[in-house]
Parts: structure tokens; C-alpha cells; sequence
């Protein structure tokens, strides 16, 4: 008997760690700008009265502002599995022409008057950086993602890494 496992043996499937992951969450300051401005307005609406419209404001108005607030953070930026994921977008490494890092002078140069409508853009105006990925597709008209980034020399970086070992 052999301690070596058979080849009809299936073996489990092995999920890659990301070269890179990050999450475009909020920061700090919005989430308590948010949740101070939905008591404020649950306040306003309430204001002294009794029965249902006395926590109705509070019950509506708090859980859609916490729902809202997650759902502008909840954008996933990945590099894994030869692939760039930005939420549920995903673009084959084969495909990056060049990363460019980009600086919040960058971005807002890129994203300008001149910008170009076929661009792929992925932008949150709480984070500063960018990452410029341009295309070599013959079959697809876009010509390039911009994808915002706390990171975006981590993230061009490994972009490069997933293209080049692809």
C-alpha cells in the first residue's frame, strides 16, 4: 500500500491570494457626518410627537443612512487570478498595455475637460489616487480603466507583476 495519494484521487481546489486587495471603503469622518445628519432629520421629524411618529423617523431613517453609507464603501479592488477585479468588473492581465500610478493632479488631469468617453472609470472622490490602466485589445473599444486607489503604486505594481508572469 502506498502512502502517496492516487491520481483518481480529486484533489481540493485552491483558491489564489490576491497580489493585491484592497476595499474603497469611507472613511471615519463620513460615516459620523452621515449618522449625525440622519439623527438630525429623525430629530426634526419627530419633533415632540407621540405614537408611530415618534420613532418612526429614528427606525427609517438611521438603518438607510448605515445601508447607504456601506453601499458607496463597498467597492473591492483585486489583483488575482491573472485578472483585475474592481467590484464585479473583471479584465484578463493579458490585456494591460502599462499601469500608471496616478496622483490626485493625475487623476483630475485624466478625468478632465479632454477626457476620453470610452474610458472605463471606477472613480470615489475621497481617495486621492488613481491607477491608469491602458488596453491592448484590438476587440474592445475601450481604451483604458481608471480605477481609484489608497495605493496606487502597490496596486500598478502588481498589475505589471500579474502581467508579466501571465
Amino acid at each position: 500500500m502506498s502512502l502517496s495519494p492516487s491520481p483518481s484521487s480529486p484533489t481540493p481546489h485552491v483558491v489564489a491570494v490576491p497580489a493585491y486587495s484592497e476595499r474603497l471603503g469611507l472613511p471615519w469622518w463620513c460615516w459620523a457626518a452621515g449618522v449625525a445628519l440622519a439623527g438630525f432629520a429623525a430629530v426634526e421629524l419627530w419633533m415632540g410627537a407621540g405614537g408611530v411618529r415618534a420613532w418612526l423617523p429614528f427606525a427609517l431613517l438611521l438603518p438607510a443612512t448605515l445601508a447607504g453609507l456601506w453601499w458607496l464603501g463597498r467597492v473591492r479592488v483585486a489583483v488575482a487570478d491573472g485578472e483585475l477585479w474592481v467590484d464585479d468588473a473583471h479584465l484578463p492581465v493579458r490585456y494591460v498595455a502599462d499601469a500608471v500610478p496616478l496622483d490626485a493632479g493625475g487623476r483630475r488631469e485624466v478625468l478632465g475637460v479632454g477626457a476620453d468617453p470610452l474610458a472605463f472609470v471606477v472613480q470615489r472622490p475621497w481617495i486621492g489616487g488613481a491607477v491608469q490602466v491602458v488596453l491592448d485589445d484590438p476587440d474592445d473599444p475601450t481604451p483604458f480603466w481608471v480605477v481609484s486607489s489608497r495605493r496606487p503604486t502597490e496596486l500598478a505594481a502588481a498589475l505589471l507583476a500579474a502581467r508579466d508572469a501571465a
